[in-house]
């Protein structure tokens, strides 16, 4: 088989150039994030050195990247945990949606765009990148933090909205009529009713087939039946993501905890590569006639974010710094924001600068603040008698842990603060 020199002398180049990024992020102390998506947007299409035929190695690995992100996400948790979490926080979800979506709304009325152009604008500014905070949490050892699962909360039920949005916003920009609109949203919220149900009766059987006392088969199992979830959500309009993250909510116990650390290096490898590919898919020539209606949009919607982080983690009894942590982890856009754009660029000339311009400055300005977010130490905490899946012993909350616990005691770390 002939691989071309070109593939591998950029894909070993970038990997290297990563791998370098990284080691200056854990050297100050900080999430690598930021680097990321500085080096996609050098090395993307008008950047300073393209990598033309890495490209589309780049743009498949970043599909798996968030999948994997999310799919071990789930794995922190229980359905049980997570519906009782949803259930707390539908209004966080209203708050999150009015206070997200009015001022995208807003800005696209005074930009004099259309019908469809204004619903665009008003999904961008409204969710929150999953991909980017759900690696801040585990980068930041926050996963076993207060706020931390009122941060998940409005995540998941943002990317569950989108199973609704897009099909909506697919449906309007190609010239449909309302009813069709309607149908579309329908019909993509049965399909993600049908699978939260499916995933709580029926998900313990998927811990019975992955697992294998080989780690190769266990990796192979598992990747391979969360990437057939995401098709399939992909199939019916719902987001891959989504998919994911209800495999890994399906598995608990031991299957859970094997499943994290076999897939630990593999996440930790896409994940690089989605947040490179964001930036690529950024074109720096796009950036500066943009820039001012980005910035001004971007102040105004992180401040709106931090207040529904805010709002939500004051519902999981988290103190006034737990608060403040929780907004600021939401404060990023990403993945999402770059397929609406995609879905509704073509019609919308002025749309996509501005929402380029936009994405960036949140992409890189919003892991910064999660990581200047204040902490404060504590006293260590006894976890309650039978914590959850991993269970703990003393938990210090002024020290991040070695690695992200199971939740079921969870609220130990960090206090209330």
């Amino acid at each position: 088989m002939h691989t071309p020199v070109a593939l591998l002398l950029e894909l070993g180049i970038i990997l290297t150039a990563l791998s370098l990024l990284g080691a200056v992020a854990r050297r100050f102390a900080l999430s690598p994030v930021p680097l990321y998506l500085v080096a996609g947007l050098a090395l993307g299409d008008g950047g300073l050195a393209p990598v033309p035929a890495a490209r589309q190695f780049v743009d498949t690995g970043a599909a798996i990247g968030v999948i994997l992100l999310l799919l071990t996400l789930g794995l922190d948790f229980t359905v049980r945990e997570f519906t009782a979490s949803l259930g707390r926080h539908r209004s966080s979800a209203v708050v999150d949606l009015v206070l997200n979506a009015a001022p995208g709304a807003g800005a696209g009325l005074l930009l004099g765009l259309d019908a469809a152009g204004v619903l665009a604008l008003a999904g961008v500014t409204y969710v929150s990148s999953s991909g980017i905070v759900a690696r801040l949490l585990g980068d930041l050892r926050r996963l076993g933090n207060r706020e931390t699962p009122a941060v998940l909360s409005v995540l998941v039920l943002e990317d569950f909205a989108m199973a609704a949005y897009l099909p909506l916003l697919a449906v309007v920009t190609a010239g449909g009529t309302w009813a069709q609109a309607l149908l579309a949203v329908l019909a993509a919220t049965a399909v993600v009713a049908a699978a939260i149900a499916a995933s709580g009766r029926w998900g313990h059987h998927i811990g019975r087939v992955v697992s294998d006392a080989d780690a190769e088969q266990m990796l192979l199992r598992l990747l391979g039946i969360t990437l057939i979830v995401a098709a399939l959500a992909e199939l019916v309009h719902v987001s891959a993501a989504v998919g994911a993250f209800l495999v890994g909510l399906a598995l608990t116990g031991a299957a859970a905890d094997r499943a994290r650390t076999v897939l630990g290096p593999l996440r930790d490898l896409f994940a690089a590569v989605f947040f490179l590919a964001l930036g690529m898919s950024v074109d720096p020539g796009d950036l500066l006639p943009a820039l001012p209606a980005a910035l001004a949009l971007a102040v105004a919607t992180a401040a709106t974010k931090v207040a529904t982080g805010w709002y939500a983690a004051r519902r999981e009894g988290a103190g006034r710094r737990g608060r403040l942590r929780a907004g600021t982890a939401l404060i990023a856009r990403g993945e999402f924001s770059v397929v609406i754009i995609g879905l509704a660029a073509p019609a919308q000339d002025r749309l996509g600068a501005v929402v380029t311009a936009y994405v960036m400055l949140l992409a890189v300005t919003g892991p910064l603040l999660t990581r200047l977010a204040p902490t404060r130490p504590a006293p260590p905490r006894r976890a309650q008698p039978g914590g959850g899946r991993g269970g703990r012993g003393v938990v210090s909350a002024n020290r991040p842990l070695p690695a992200p616990p199971r939740r079921g005691s969870a609220r130990g770390a960090e206090g209330s603060g």
